[in-house]
């Protein structure tokens, strides 16, 4: 993949439809095993809840779908809630949401509202990331230089991932990698040809878009 959305970290929020409790939990995931470990995990904190719904999405184009009512009438909860994470085009995310019944039923309709907006809600506020694959360039310079390298970085937003600091310094930055010969010959002439270029691993970098 050249790119791909997810969330920013692991969230949790709740909401409250005539006095039934819907919490949310997102974790992001890279496989099955631990999806199925962290739905454990949650129906075991909360073993007194009524349900523990969940869905997930995995893979390059969500080549791995799975959902659960867990007791709630068929395609109440487990399918709405895979929808929500679909229509965000997000990958490597599972959503759970555990139910404390209130009381007051909700019938088909107000379930799948429930569950499906109480996901919406979580992705709205956890926060969406892009990650993009990135060719790591180290670039080693003279100390007097560094300054001038670093804020044609910052300018030009390009992400650092470290700077080493021996004899010379290396800044470590992640460049697009079809744009990695235009980057060169820019940072080559900007130093007056005092640089060295050393290409490292192929990465993924993480940026916020929302």
């Amino acid at each position: 993949m050249n790119q791909y959305f997810t969330i920013k970290e692991d969230y949790q929020t709740e909401i409250e439809i005539k006095k039934s409790r819907f919490i949310c939990f997102l974790k992001r995931i890279e496989n099955e095993e631990q999806a199925k470990s962290f739905i454990q995990e949650i129906k075991k904190e909360h073993w007194k809840a009524n349900h523990s719904c969940s869905a997930f999405v995995l893979g390059e184009k969500n080549a791995i779908q799975r959902s659960s009512d867990d007791g709630e009438p068929s395609g109440t909860a487990g399918v709405p809630m895979l929808e929500v994470l679909k229509k965000k085009e997000v990958i490597n995310v599972l959503a759970v949401v555990t139910r404390y019944f209130g009381g007051t039923k909700l019938g088909a309709g107000g379930l799948i509202r429930a569950y499906s907006g109480a996901v919406a809600q979580a992705m709205d506020e956890v926060g969406i990331v892009r990650g993009v694959r990135q060719k790591e360039v180290m670039i080693q310079v003279s100390y007097p230089l560094l300054g001038k390298i670093q804020n044609y970085l910052e300018l030009n937003h390009y992400v650092t991932k470290d700077t080493l600091y021996t004899d010379a310094v290396t800044v470590i930055a992640m460049v697009d990698e079809e744009q990695l010969p235009i980057f060169k010959e820019t940072v080559t002439d900007l130093l007056n040809g005092q640089v060295t270029f050393t290409e490292g691993a192929m990465l993924y970098v993480e940026t916020l878009v929302s």
